[in-house]
């Protein structure tokens, strides 16, 4: 495992940041893909079910006799065959999780992170504790930060704690996310073209990755 230093410069400063991150060359990709199929596949309820003839209720009784009614054979009421009855092969409920290591989630988020480095920007903070939710607000404030803000140019936002008129804000743009540093996830790194982090959220993760 190799381990490489990610240096962030801070919007509008001169002083830099740097974010020290593991990154290991050869399984990078696999761990990435491991890690995005274990977020995607605990997202899946698994709850579809159907029941079969045995868990229907009723049909324990046989509807008519074997023989002489001229009518074919018959056991119960809840055969499969029947209205009302069982399900063949039908859907059951699935449990999906995938299980993965701690350390290999923490070395996905650090490869992505530096592969990202190039579209990621550092800044001191973003519409904190804002008064009143803006969108019209948050526009300006990418617009200011040099970001193309169109539907297929998707951001992501990390912030230390979320504000809740900031979060306001972005909730009706289907193009920017808002997430804090501590639910910081590989769907949302994958899917962004642009990730703004604030100077706090850089500094929870510097000492997160140092800790380790």
């Amino acid at each position: 495992m190799i381990q490489k230093e990610i240096t962030y410069n801070l919007h509008n400063s001169n002083q830099n940041q740097t974010l020290k991150l593991k990154v290991n060359e050869y399984t990078g990709m696999y761990i990435i893909h491991r890690a995005l199929l274990q977020q995607l596949n605990n997202k899946r309820q698994g709850s579809a079910n159907t029941k079969t003839r045995s868990e229907v209720r009723g049909g324990g009784k046989k509807p008519w006799k074997q023989k002489g009614t001229g009518r074919a054979r018959a056991g119960s009421i809840r055969s499969p065959l029947w209205k009302g009855g069982g399900t063949i092969f039908g859907p059951k409920y699935k449990n999906y999780n995938i299980k993965i290591n701690k350390k290999e989630k923490n070395l996905a988020l650090n490869n992505i992170l530096y592969n990202k480095v190039k579209d990621t920007l550092v800044i001191t903070d973003f519409l904190y504790n804002l008064n009143y939710p803006s969108t019209k607000l948050l526009l300006k404030e990418i617009n200011n930060l040099g970001l193309n803000n169109n539907k297929h140019n998707n951001i992501l936002i990390v912030v230390n704690k979320k504000d809740k008129n900031l979060y306001l804000s972005i909730r009706n743009l289907q193009n920017i996310e808002l997430i804090s540093v501590h639910q910081l996830n590989i769907f949302s790194l994958l899917k962004a073209h642009k990730v703004i982090i604030t100077l706090s959220a850089l500094n929870h993760l510097n000492k997160t990755y140092n800790d380790k």
